[in-house]
C-alpha cells in the first residue's frame, strides 16, 4: 500500500521512502536536535494511538486531541512550539480546514500536514492554500509516518 500525498514537497520529486517493515530509520539530524513535539488531531482512539507509539518511538514528544477544541487548547498550552502538526480533516467538532485556518492562525510557524481519507484535488488545493505542508490520504503506513514528519519538518511554506 503506498501513501499518497499532495504537495510542494512532491513537486521536488520527493516521495515517501519504504522502509523495509520492522527497520526504523533515524536520521541523524533528528538524533541530534532537540525533541520535538508533534501534535496528532483525530477523532480514532486508535490512528492516534498508532501514529503516537510510532512517533515516540522516533524521539519525537507526542501530544493528542480528539477534535478541534482540544487542538486548540492543546497549542495554546504548549509548553514550547509545536513543529508539527497531524491534523484529521473530519473532526466531530469541526473539519480539518476550518480549524487549519485557527492553527495557522494562533501558531503561524507549524507545520501543518492533513490527513483524509475524503481527499479530493479541491480539498488538497484548499489545504495548501491555507498553509497545510502536505496532505496525506488515509490509511498511512505506520512505517512511512517519520519520514513524513521529518520532511515536513524541513518544508519551508512560502
Amino acid at each position: 500500500m503506498t501513501m499518497h500525498i499532495h504537495s510542494a514537497l512532491t513537486e521536488s520529486g520527493w516521495t515517501a521512502p519504504a522502509l523495509h517493515p520492522g527497520l526504523r530509520e533515524i536520521s541523524p539530524i533528528l538524533k541530534k536536535s532537540a525533541i520535538v513535539s508533534v501534535l496528532i488531531v483525530d477523532d480514532e482512539a486508535l490512528v492516534r494511538w498508532s501514529l503516537a507509539e510510532m512517533l515516540t518511538d522516533e524521539g519525537y514528544a507526542v501530544l493528542q486531541a480528539a477534535d478541534g477544541r482540544a487542538a486548540i487548547k492543546a497549542i495554546a498550552g504548549a509548553v514550547g512550539p509545536i513543529g508539527v502538526i497531524l491534523l484529521d480533516y473530519r473532526l466531530p467538532d469541526t473539519n480539518g480546514l476550518q480549524l487549519l485556518g485557527r492553527i495557522r492562525a494562533l501558531s503561524p510557524q507549524t507545520r501543518v500536514v492533513l490527513m483524509t481519507a475524503y481527499g479530493t484535488p479541491e480539498v488538497a488545493a484548499e489545504a495548501l492554500r491555507l498553509g497545510a505542508t502536505c496532505m496525506v490520504n488515509k490509511p498511512i503506513e505506520m512505517q512511512d509516518v517519520g519520514a513524513l514528519v521529518a520532511r515536513a519538518r524541513g518544508f519551508a511554506p512560502a
